[in-house]
């Protein structure tokens, strides 16, 4: 098969993402090979090729977490998956080619509505949104959830998923154009509380979140540049939530504000993790939040789509920091 990949690792980034040959995927006893229709691009990828994010043990040593296609075998171990069937899958690396090797509890059915562009875009965004606002979050209906990066391809899918369950949802964008959209695609989703959409240029989040009496949970994919004023933001007994650090790895914390409200901090990352708690988010995910986006209550954002071979280019509109929502990879021919 084809691979899109980049040897050795830069840590510029700036050696260029190539095609070559490699060995077609082994099939897992309880997996199966997913024929890649498209692929979502994620930061992540970005750092694995700069030689900052190594693949975890046992994974393909090229990038690519979330894939869309066709199953063409499954193991012997497989129930409820059929060879021919649509499905979009997280992966812990290997989606930029051809074939994925995938453990059957990490897929997701797709239906014949959704398209494989905006499958592809869904996996990695709806299982970190999922256990990092529910799971680690404890996210309850009429909580005030503040999202950063309310515009990138996880925020997006975050801000719409809180909504829909019913939570009051402040969510972050850089910039007045980035924000009415934003708007535009909340409103959209039917939900218990209107959004509210920050302009972090010319707007503060703080006191969007202390007018409606601070938030209950912080997903924050920025870093430490946020890190004193999402304590500022939380609630008493709020949970911040660090998934990102693009911005910083460290940071002042004001230990005492911390005390005062009885919050907590915590920092999560999902590609790592063992497989049995991926299988549970995924499960979760499967039967809680998937069910929105095929009735269209969440709508995944692909920003723009590249042939496979244009990786390069695709990771460049990544790293440009301008997307709205998604860059997904199509495999042609």
């Amino acid at each position: 098969m084809r691979i899109i990949t980049a040897d050795p690792p830069d840590s510029e980034a700036r050696v260029p993402l190539v095609v070559r040959d490699s060995p077609d995927p082994g099939l897992l006893d309880d997996g199966v090979v997913v024929a890649v229709e498209a692929a979502g691009v994620n930061p992540a990828d970005l750092l694995q090729v700069a030689g900052k994010y190594p693949p975890p043990p046992g994974a393909p040593s090229w990038p690519g977490l979330e894939v869309a296609g066709r199953i063409v075998a499954t193991g012997p171990l497989v129930r409820g998956w059929e060879v021919g069937q649509r499905v979009a899958a997280l992966l812990a690396g290997g989606g930029y080619a051809e074939l994925a090797a995938v453990p059957a509890s990490q897929l997701l059915p797709v239906p014949d509505a959704l398209s494989d562009v905006a499958a592809a875009a869904l996996p990695e965004a709806l299982a970190t949104a999922w256990s990092n606002l529910v799971d680690v979050g404890g996210m309850q209906q009429d909580d005030v959830v503040l999202v950063h990066g309310g515009t990138g391809g996880v925020g997006s899918v975050a801000a719409q998923l809180a909504v829909a369950r019913g939570a009051r949802v402040v969510a972050v964008a850089g910039g007045a154009e980035r924000a009415e959209r934003l708007r535009e695609l909340l409103a959209r989703v039917p939900g218990s509380h209107e959004a509210v959409v920050v302009d972090r240029t010319s707007e503060d989040f703080v006191s969007a979140c202390q007018d409606l009496g601070g938030a209950d949970v912080v997903l924050d994919v920025v870093g430490a540049a946020n890190l004193g004023r999402n304590v500022e933001s939380l609630a008493t007994g709020g949970r911040l939530v660090v998934i990102g650090l693009p911005r910083g790895r460290k940071g002042e914390l004001d230990l005492g504000a911390l005390l005062a409200k009885r919050a907590s901090v915590h920092g999560t990352t999902l590609r790592a993790r063992p497989a049995e708690e991926k299988a549970a988010i995924m499960a979760a995910v499967r039967e809680e939040a998937w069910p929105l986006v095929v009735d269209g209550t969440i709508t995944p954002v692909v920003h723009a789509t590249f042939p496979f071979e244009e990786a390069q280019q695709a990771h460049d509109t990544v790293r440009a920091g301008s997307p709205f929502g998604k860059v997904v990879l199509v495999r042609h021919g």
